[in-house]
C-alpha cells in the first residue's frame, strides 16, 4: 500500500514547487470563466429542460429524478445570488411560488428532498434581503421561501414515524410511507437532517422538525459498535446493520458532516462530543498512510482498501476543527488523484492505484473542490487555487456539450453519460467561485457594500455578517437567522408570562400558588417587585444575541459563534 502513496506524495512535492501565485486579476478572470459555465448550463436547462427535475445534456431534453420539483432551479437559486445576479434570483423565486407543488403523488428519496428542496428554499429564504426582494414584517422569521420550505419539510415527517425514530428512506408525498417501504436505509440518511430542521424550527418556532431529527441522531449513536464504529446500511426497525463495513464515504459521509456543522451552527455540545468519539475510532481503525480505508465495524479489519470521490469532504471538515495538518496531507492524496485523471472516479484502489472496474465515472462532484476552499481559506496557500483551476479546465474540456455539461461514464477513455445532477450548478460551480473569491460575503467578507442587513421584529438583529453554515448541498444557512427568530420567540414567551403574573389575583395567605408550567432561571416579578437592573447586576444575554461583529470566515467549534461572556 504505501507505494502508490510515496508517489502520490512525490507527484504532489514536484507540482507543489512550481505553483504560481495567483493575482487578483487573474482570480476575477477565473471568476469570469466559472461565470460563463454556469450559464451555459444553467441556461441550457431552462431551455432544454424545464420543468424536470434535470437537464439530459447529450440529447438537450429533460428528466424527472428526485421528486418532480424543477429541482435544478431550486438547486441552483442561492447560486444566482453567489455569482450576483439578483434579477434572476428574483424572478425565478417568484416562478417557484407559482409552479411548485408539494401535494403531488410521487414516491421521493427522504434524505435527497432534504437537502436538495429544503436547504434550497431554506437558502434562498435567508438571501432574499440581499437579492433584493420585497420582505414580510418580521423576515426571517417569516416569508413565502420558508413556508415552501415547511411545506416541503412536513411531507417527510411520516417518514420519522417509527420506533426507534429513524426514517424511512423513501416516502410518497400525497399518501406517507408505502406498507411495502424497506425498512434498510443508509447511516447518510437517518443522520443528514440536524441542519434543514433545525433550522425550519428555529425561524418558525415550530419545535417539531428539530426534535425528530435529533431523536433520529440519538437513536443512531446508540448503534455504534463496541469499537466505537457504525456501519453503512442499518434496518430501521430492527435497529440492526445491514451492511458493516465502516468508513468516511458513501452511505455515511453527510452524517459525520452534520455532526459538525450542527454542533458550530447550533453551538451544540452533544453533537460535536459524537463526533470527537466517531472521529477517535475514525483514526484508531480505519486510517492508513493519511488515506481512509473501509473496515468491519465489529473487529476493524479492512474490507475494502478503496477510496470513494464522496470522501474528499473531509479534509474541509477536518478545517473546521482546526486539524489542518491531517486535512492537508489527506487533500495532497486526494489531489494526486485528480491530477492522475482529470477528476475523482467514484473508487479508487489504494494498494493498485488506479479505477475499480464498474466504478470509473465522475459525475462532476464537487468534493474536492469544497475541500479546496476551505483549506484555501484556512492557509492562504495557493496550491488549492491551482486546484481550482485543474477541476475547471478539466470539466470545460471533458465534459462540455453543446447543452450544458454532461457526467463522465468512464474517466479512462473520457465516455459521457447523459446526465447533468442538480449539484452541478449548487455545488460544483458555486464552491469553484467561492474559491476564487475570497472577500465574497459568505466568507464573512467587507468588501462589498451592505455587507449584513436588519432582521427581526424592529429590524433589532444583525444578519449576513458572515459564519455561514453550508449544508451538504453547498446551500448556505445563516446561524443569526436562527437565533434572531427563536430570541424573539423567547422575548415573546417571557412577556407573555410577566403579563400573565401582573393580570393574577393576589394569592390568599395560607393558598399555595400554582407553580409555573415553564421553568426560567427567576420567577417572573410580581407587582411590587421592579424589572429594572440592581446596581452592578447584568443582563444575562443570549447564547447569540444577533451578534454586530461579522463572524470569522474561517469556521471553527472554538466560538466564531458565541458571544463574549459564553
Amino acid at each position: 500500500m504505501r507505494g502508490p502513496v510515496c508517489v502520490a506524495l512525490l507527484v504532489w512535492l514536484l507540482n507543489d514547487a512550481a505553483t504560481r501565485e495567483f493575482s487578483e486579476e487573474q482570480m476575477a478572470a477565473i471568476r469570469q470563466r466559472i461565470k460563463s459555465m454556469f450559464y451555459h448550463a444553467y441556461n441550457s436547462y431552462l431551455d432544454n429542460a424545464f420543468p424536470y427535475d434535470e437537464l439530459r445534456p447529450l440529447t438537450c431534453d429533460g428528466q424527472d429524478t428526485w421528486g418532480s420539483f424543477s429541482l435544478t432551479l431550486i438547486d441552483a437559486l442561492d447560486t444566482l445570488l453567489v455569482l450576483g445576479n439578483r434579477t434572476e434570483f428574483q424572478r425565478v423565486a417568484s416562478l417557484l411560488q407559482d409552479t411548485v407543488d408539494f401535494d403531488i403523488d410521487v414516491n421521493a428519496s427522504v434524505f435527497e428532498t432534504n437537502i436538495r428542496v429544503v436547504g434550497g428554499l431554506l437558502s434562498a429564504h435567508l438571501l432574499a434581503g440581499r437579492a433584493g426582494m420585497e420582505l414580510e414584517p418580521g423576515w426571517p422569521c417569516s416569508g413565502p421561501l420558508l413556508r415552501m420550505a415547511e411545506d416541503a419539510a412536513r411531507k417527510l415527517l411520516p417518514a420519522f414515524q417509527t420506533p426507534t425514530g429513524m426514517p424511512y428512506g423513501t416516502v410518497n408525498l400525497l399518501h406517507g410511507v408505502s406498507p411495502t417501504e424497506t425498512p434498510v436505509t443508509c447511516t447518510a440518511g437517518v443522520g443528514t437532517f440536524i441542519l434543514e430542521f433545525a433550522t425550519l424550527s428555529r425561524l418558525t418556532g415550530d419545535p417539531t422538525f428539530e426534535d425528530v431529527a435529533r431523536r433520529a441522531l440519538r437513536a443512531l449513536w446508540k448503534t455504534r459498535s463496541d469499537i466505537g464504529l457504525v456501519g453503512n446500511h442499518i434496518d430501521i426497525l430492527s435497529r440492526k446493520w445491514v451492511a458493516q463495513d465502516a468508513g468516511i464515504g458513501a452511505g455515511v459521509d453527510s452524517y459525520f458532516e452534520y455532526l459538525v456543522k450542527g454542533a458550530i451552527m447550533l453551538m451544540d455540545e452533544e453533537l460535536l462530543n459524537m463526533f470527537q468519539e466517531y472521529d477517535r475510532a475514525i483514526q484508531n481503525y480505519t486510517r492508513f498512510d493519511d488515506w481512509y480505508l473501509w473496515v468491519q465495524m465489529h473487529k476493524g479489519t479492512v474490507s475494502m482498501p478503496v477510496f470513494q470521490s464522496l470522501e474528499a469532504f473531509w479534509p474541509g471538515l477536518q478545517s473546521l476543527l482546526g486539524n489542518l495538518d491531517s486535512a492537508v496531507r489527506t487533500f495532497q492524496n486526494y489531489y494526486s488523484v485528480w491530477r492522475q485523471f482529470g477528476g475523482l472516479p467514484e473508487f479508487y484502489s489504494i494498494p493498485q492505484g488506479y479505477t475499480v472496474d464498474k466504478r470509473e465515472g465522475y459525475p462532476l462532484r464537487p468534493e474536492l473542490i469544497e475541500s479546496a476552499m476551505y483549506l484555501f481559506r484556512a492557509t492562504g496557500d495557493h496550491t488549492y487555487l491551482q486546484l481550482g483551476l485543474d477541476a475547471l479546465e478539466s470539466i470545460e474540456r471533458i465534459a462540455r456539450t453543446p447543452c450544458g455539461y454532461a457526467s463522465v461514464k468512464d474517466l479512462r477513455d473520457h465516455q459521457l453519460d447523459n446526465r447533468m445532477e442538480s449539484f452541478f450548478l449548487a455545488e460544483t460551480v458555486k464552491y469553484l467561485y467561492l474559491l476564487f473569491d475570497p472577500t465574497h460575503f459568505l466568507h464573512g467578507g467587507g468588501s462589498e457594500a451592505g455587507s449584513w442587513e436588519e432582521g427581526g421584529e424592529g429590524g433589532q438583529c444583525v444578519l449576513g455578517a458572515g459564519g455561514f453554515i453550508f449544508n451538504t448541498e453547498a446551500h448556505p444557512l445563516d446561524p443569526a437567522a436562527l437565533y434572531c427568530c427563536s430570541r424573539h420567540a423567547e422575548d415573546r414567551q417571557e412577556l407573555r408570562d410577566i403579563l400573565l403574573s401582573l393580570s393574577q389575583p393576589t394569592e390568599k395567605s395560607g393558598h399555595q400558588s400554582i407553580p409555573p408550567t415553564r421553568q426560567t432561571e427567576d420567577p417572573p416579578p410580581s407587582q411590587s417587585e421592579s424589572i429594572a437592573l440592581k446596581p452592578g447586576e447584568k443582563k444575562t444575554l443570549p447564547p447569540l444575541s444577533c451578534p454586530v461583529q461579522p463572524f470569522s470566515a474561517r469556521l471553527s467549534v472554538m466560538g466564531q459563534v458565541f458571544t463574549d461572556n459564553t
